[in-house]
């Protein structure tokens, strides 16, 4: 694969936020042209999914140190689909306002809570749903058909591992929605699509994994071929992964023409606003061809999916977990104990199953500001996923300058710790060319995730957050030389209990079963 440095990196160093940068922005958010929280096909037939969904019931902790099986495992049918869509991308709070305005929250996390990730299904026969593209409507909790037939042929051909999706009975296509996104973060929300579709993938992969499902993330596919299948126009939205589900499925005998899809959709608002710069860099990580998938594609076996030698501590199910995670909005300023950052880290920063080809380092590098942890000295520290070790690099209190470095951002400062994701982006583009930089960033997103539901796993709160960038890399020099700031993730003890102040769950209107019972 011919290896081009350019787009990413310009793209990256263009939407650096500096003191410069933010404070004299003029930003303003225009709040008459707030996009929809919805995608919403008006005119597609609908699928209405089971409301019955059984919650993943395995140990959370327990999940985190698993991969999904390698091979084999359930069978993925309508009701096994709609437990796997609720969980990664279902409503599960709404928060009321006064006037009677009600905001919807979702399974996964996303920037700014814009949710901006929407999601299709490329299915084969599914016990329960005909064969066809679909597109999930959260609020509706239904598919809407966009495609009649068996379409898994053309978007094996796209992907970097084509048997996986040929013979899979649903592959999930996780999309960015760019206008809800940059709306208020303009073009730094590239970015964002990957954190907020890794932090999906974390939920998604995880349930997956407690339902025994066979999945796998592939970064690797044809943009232009996928965005014709699922219709969407790449100037505006734009495919960002696939995730096959289950094994197994016969693949198609007839492959149906793919004609161009013009379903109808529902403004997000009355005019949106255009940011090249998001363009372009969607282009230039974009591949050309099925041949530089399967490139993209060829990656080392991942040794994962063995449980640990010592298993995890106890903890609540998966599904409750997601139910009653949040964004902590506050922290408390309590120090969590040396117990739970070691098992939030040795749980959440593991092999991924991912599709990316092997390159000198980690996608992402891993330091801490520890604030307040029984047990560690105060101070800077890095994080050795391989021994699962924290090493010391600068003691001191920075609470301070841990605020400071994310956007004068309270959280970072009342945090009991700071999860920092870097990267030598210099190798991974010089290793994968400018698709390496969406790989960088999902992976930070996808562990940002992990670590959502291992902090609220051990009764914690945790919060992702924003950066000035050339900051948090001097402030770890010189461990950080040459590297380069992706995300952040803020863990401690919440001010107040998740679901206080108005938030309310959305049992009533998605029923959750425990296994077992009927739907």
């Amino acid at each position: 694969m011919t290896v081009e440095i350019g787009g990413a990196r310009a793209y990256h160093d263009a939407t650096k936020h500096s003191r410069e940068s933010v404070y004299a922005s003029r930003h303003a958010l225009d709040w008459d042209q707030k996009p929809l929280p919805f995608k919403i096909y008006p005119d597609a037939p609908a699928t209405a999914l089971p409301r019955g969904v059984a919650s993943p019931a395995r140990p959370t902790l327990e999940v985190l140190t698993r991969l999904p099986p390698p091979s084999g495992g359930a069978r993925v049918d309508l009701a096994t689909l709609a437990g796997l869509l609720f969980y990664a991308a279902g409503l599960t709070k709404k928060k009321s306002y006064p006037g009677g305005e009600a905001v919807y929250f979702r399974a996964a996390a996303s920037t700014g809570a814009l949710y901006e990730i929407e999601v299709y299904a490329v299915t084969g026969p599914v016990p329960g749903l005909d064969p066809g593209v679909y597109h999930f409507s959260p609020g509706d909790f239904d598919l809407r058909r966009l495609r009649a037939g068996d379409s898994r042929q053309a978007l094996a051909a796209a992907a970097s591992d084509p048997s996986r999706v040929r013979t899979a009975p649903a592959t999930l296509v996780l999309s960015a929605l760019y206008w809800r996104n940059t709306w208020k973060y303009q073009a730094r929300a590239f970015r964002h699509f990957f954190w907020d579709a890794g932090t999906m993938a974390a939920n998604l992969l995880a349930t997956a994994t407690a339902l025994e499902v066979r999945a796998r993330a592939l970064l690797g596919f044809v943009d232009r071929e996928v965005n014709a299948l699922l219709g969407l126009d790449p100037a505006r939205e734009g495919a960002l992964l696939l995730v096959p589900l289950g094994e197994g499925s016969p693949p198609p005998e007839r492959v149906p023409p793919l004609e161009p899809l013009t379903a109808r959709t529902i403004p997000l608002s009355r005019r949106e606003v255009d940011y090249p710069l998001v363009r372009a860099a969607y282009a230039a990580s974009a591949l050309p061809d099925g041949a530089a998938a399967r490139v993209w594609g060829t990656a080392v076996p991942s040794s994962g999916g063995e449980p640990d030698r010592l298993p995890p501590p106890p903890s609540p199910p998966l599904g409750e977990v997601i139910r009653r995670r949040g964004s902590t909005r506050q922290f408390a300023r309590e120090p969590i104990t040396e117990a739970d950052l070691s098992t939030i880290l040795e749980t959440s920063v593991r092999d991924l199953p991912l599709d990316v080809a092997a390159h000198p380092r980690p996608l992402v590098e891993v330091y801490l500001l520890v604030h307040a942890v029984t047990g560690l000295t105060a101070g800077a520290y890095g994080y050795d996923p391989a021994r699962r070790t924290l090493r010391l690099l600068r003691p001191g209190k920075f609470r301070r300058e841990g605020g400071e470095l994310c956007l004068g951002q309270p959280l970072a400062a009342d945090a009991s710790a700071v999860v920092f994701f870097l990267s030598d982006l210099a190798a991974v583009l010089g290793s994968l060319g400018d698709r390496g930089y969406r790989a960088t960033n999902f992976a930070a997103g996808l562990l940002g995730g992990r670590l959502y539901l291992a902090a609220y796993a051990r009764g914690l709160g945790a919060s992702g957050l924003t950066f000035f960038d050339d900051d948090v890399v001097r402030f770890f020099l010189p461990d950080a030389a040459g590297l380069d700031a992706i995300f952040v993730t803020a863990l401690g003890r919440a001010a107040r209990p998740t679901g206080s102040g108005g938030f309310a769950p959305v049992a009533g209107e998605i029923r959750l079963l425990r296994p077992g019972q009927a739907g």
